[in-house]
């Protein structure tokens, strides 16, 4: 009995104190009073034996630093240089050799580094992020937030290793940080987190997941709040997609590689009950303990392009007034406006808030509607942000230009002879450093890879190279230009859409239709002549 009374006065686990390494944890604030003591308090209460509290006071406003001074922590204050600049302060600052972030609107659980520092000490994870839970009663309208999209999620590849994780709970080794630059200060109030748990991937090193590492971090308690935060994260996609272009989807998305935890997300389980035992007669031997992902029709219901989509085919069924036949589009109209709605509101049913007080009668019916508001509200929030910065679903990547729109020759001789692969791996790096997606021919295509001047045209390049003496190199690109698949779907409509028309003399139609496909048209040879000019100036410049 002895032995185990001293094992649990050691919850939540033995580990010898001298192999855990120093942690610095570092607040970043901006006007964040209301929630800042309470971040301070929990801070004060860690059950961990070298750590040190780093306050950057990023320009506040309110009475953040009056607030701060009352603990013992080390207060920096500075102008406003947003999010970013403020971690990287709070970095170099820092004496630990991992540095732990948290928000100034969340507070850790007691035992949140000793887990933290145990996961350091027994993997070789550069970084390592944790769940961050809505604290218990929260306000009405943050309990709503919390069961709707749009809150700091992990993304995790395994039960240990993550994609992602959010920036209000993650940890650093502090070298690693160090050498991937920190975080990029464009990313001001958002997207820091993304970026950098990229930048970290990309050189190769991994992130890991602890799911007792625990953080209770505040929900948004108005809906203007929450508004100005999904419009900021869809600013934040804008920066991120401009940077990263190769992670995004034509649509302007993120492809993950994992799967995203959090609630508000649907998923396929919203149509079945959950069972425990499954099997014949329910004798199978092992119950399954992850619901399946959402399917490709119920993920896009969540896209913010939803809404367009929506409206898209709300003014295609319009120009029904002008040619009858249009007015068969009002059905898939009406269905991207209803299916949406049907999801959430199967989701809703079942969802139970936090506090007490909202789970019965009219006060959980007012719930589940706000709920539902507030699922409606944030793709469109997050598209409003997405637009303002020109992450639009017709975007470009790069100045309009009109260079060569057709297949042509481009050739460059070379002094210092490298093997074809390399040249081809260089010259791709340096397209990518202009933020050009990058599209890889298969075993199968007559290209090497392609390269997009926008969501409607694209080159593809072929390399051919030929040796000469003394080590040197003659080499010739083919640049052919070349349509998206999205443009190929949106001719063929607009094609056979025209020549309906035109059999039944529907002139408005056949017009309005036509100066469409001219737009498009103009647009996919802008997008080609974007792409060529890129890739000769690249080529040029790469000997």
């Amino acid at each position: 009995m002895s032995a185990v009374w001293q094992s649990y006065l050691r919850v939540p686990f033995y580990i010898d104190d001298s192999n855990l390494p120093m942690i610095s944890v570092v607040v970043c604030s901006y006007n964040g009073s209301a929630t800042i003591k309470q971040c301070m308090e929990g801070l004060m209460k860690l059950n961990y034996p070298n750590y040190e509290v780093i306050v950057i006071n990023d320009g506040s406003t309110d009475h953040t630093a009056a607030i701060v001074s009352q603990f013992d922590v080390t207060l920096i204050s500075t102008e406003n240089k947003g999010l970013s600049s403020a971690r990287n302060l709070g970095m170099k600052m820092a004496n630990g050799e991992i540095v732990a972030y948290i928000d100034d609107d969340a507070y850790p659980d007691p035992d949140w580094l000793y887990y933290l520092g145990r996961m350091f000490v027994t993997t070789d994870f550069a970084a390592i992020g944790g769940p961050n839970i809505s604290p218990p009663s929260p306000g009405f309208i943050a309990d709503c937030v919390d069961h709707t999209p749009g809150a700091p999620t992990h993304v995790l590849l395994s039960d240990t290793e993550a994609e992602h994780i959010p920036g209000c709970n993650m940890a650093f080794r502090r070298t690693c940080l160090e050498k991937i630059g920190g975080f990029d200060i464009q990313f001001r109030a958002a997207g820091d987190d993304v970026d950098v748990c990229w930048k970290i991937q990309d050189a190769g090193w991994r992130i890991g997941y602890c799911a007792a590492a625990l953080v209770w971090h505040h929900r948004r308690g108005t809906v203007k709040g929450f508004w100005k935060q999904q419009k900021g994260y869809g600013k934040a996609e804008a920066l991120l997609e401009r940077k990263w272009p190769d992670k995004y989807n034509s649509f302007g998305h993120r492809t993950w590689g994992g799967r995203i935890y959090g609630n508000g997300h649907i998923s396929e389980r919203i149509f079945h009950n959950w069972r425990i035992y499954h099997g014949i007669w329910g004798m199978a031997p092992f119950q399954s303990l992850y619901g399946p992902p959402a399917g490709n029709l119920l993920s896009a219901t969540l896209m913010p392009e939803w809404y367009l989509i929506s409206l898209a085919l709300l003014a295609s069924s319009g120009l029904g007034y002008f040619w009858s036949p249009m007015i068969v589009l009002a059905i898939p109209a009406f269905l991207a406006v209803i299916f949406p709605l049907l999801l959430i509101f199967q989701k809703i049913r079942s969802l139970k808030p936090v506090n007490d007080a909202f789970k019965h009668g009219l006060a959980r019916v007012r719930f589940q509607f706000a709920t539902m508001v507030l699922h409606m509200l944030q793709p469109l929030a997050r598209l409003w942000g997405r637009l303002s910065f020109d992450l639009t679903p017709w975007r470009r990547f790069g100045a309009p230009k009109i260079y060569r729109p057709y297949p042509h020759v481009v050739s460059v001789w070379c002094e210092n002879w490298i093997s074809p692969e390399l040249r081809l791996t260089h010259l791709v790096g340096n397209l990518r450093n202009q933020n050009l997606p990058i599209l890889w021919g298969n075993d199968y295509d007559r290209w090497d890879f392609g390269v997009k001047g926008g969501v409607f045209g694209l080159v593809r390049l072929t390399m051919a190279a030929e040796d000469h003496a003394g080590g040197k190199q003659y080499l010739r690109f083919r640049l052919a230009p070349a349509l998206t698949l999205r443009s190929k779907y949106l001719l063929a409509f607009l094609a056979a859409i025209s020549v309906i028309a035109m059999q039944d003399k529907a002139w408005t139609a056949l017009g309005i239709t036509g100066l469409f496909a001219l737009w498009l048209s103009a647009r996919i040879l802008i997008d080609c002549s974007i792409a060529s000019a890129k890739c000769i100036r690249t080529i040029k410049g790469s000997d």
